[in-house]
């Protein structure tokens, strides 16, 4: 334990924080591309012409059932072959945000469409525009309403970007991979390697939850809260009366 505190973090942290780092960049840059295709994706299906929607719903079933590491491979390894050479680290981004954004495109869609049609009727009869009742009605609500799973999905893009490592991308498991190559020191670097992306999912999950709760409206909270208090003595009461059963 002395020797692994004292030679092998300063000799091997570094560069295993360096490919975490990558790790963060490319989920971040992969989630708003993904929340981009996402929301257009949702858009198209819920108000383009038949054939948009045919073609958008090709995509989803292709790159919902298709692999993410052989979507990975295609995008770095099959489109040089036509002439689309993508950098390693670009090819992850486009494969990640590719991937999640037919996800992502569910559930802003059924955000969407659990919005009430009478807010719809209302922006209708204002006068608004379909462009300024989806920015200002529909949207704001729907993404309120997606936040919860768009957060869950960030933490498990978060591990998905391992996968990037196949095409050469030197995020946090590829460079452990070095490590081990060169030290042939597998438990090591795999429990290290384990606890950075735990520190890296449990930080994410608790700074997301922090979002959700800001952008919540006061009055939602409220609302929370008074469903929680008035549940308490219906609680209490059941669990009395199932104490003085016993």
């Amino acid at each position: 334990m002395i020797d692994f505190i004292q030679n092998w973090l300063p000799q091997y942290l570094p560069l295993l924080l360096r490919g975490a780092l990558v790790t963060i960049e490319l989920t971040c840059l992969s989630m708003v591309l993904a929340l981009v295709i996402g929301l257009l994706v949702a858009l198209g299906r819920r108000s383009g012409p038949p054939a948009l929607q045919w073609v958008l719903a090709a995509y989803l079933e292709i790159w919902r059932d298709v692999p993410l590491v052989v979507q990975l491979f295609i995008i770095y390894f099959t489109l040089p072959n036509i002439g689309l050479s993508i950098p390693a680290f670009w090819a992850g981004v486009l494969g990640l945000s590719i991937n999640l954004g037919a996800y992502l495109s569910e559930v802003i869609r059924a955000a969407i469409a659990a919005i009430p049609p009478g807010q719809t009727d209302a922006a209708i009869s204002l006068g608004m525009s379909p462009f300024s009742k989806y920015r200002r009605i529909i949207l704001p609500q729907a993404f309120l309403i997606a936040i919860p799973t768009i957060t869950g999905y960030f933490i498990s893009l978060l591990k998905d970007c391992a996968l990037v490592s196949f095409i050469s991308v030197n995020e946090l498991l590829r460079n452990g991979t070095i490590i081990i190559a060169q030290t042939f020191d597998s438990m090591r670097v795999y429990l290290v390697v384990g606890a950075i992306y735990f520190i890296m999912s449990f930080t994410a999950s608790r700074l997301l939850r922090r979002l959700e709760l800001f952008l919540t409206p006061s009055y939602l909270k409220n609302r929370a809260s008074t469903e929680t208090s008035s549940r308490s003595p219906t609680k209490k009461i059941a669990a009395d009366s199932a104490s003085g059963a016993r």
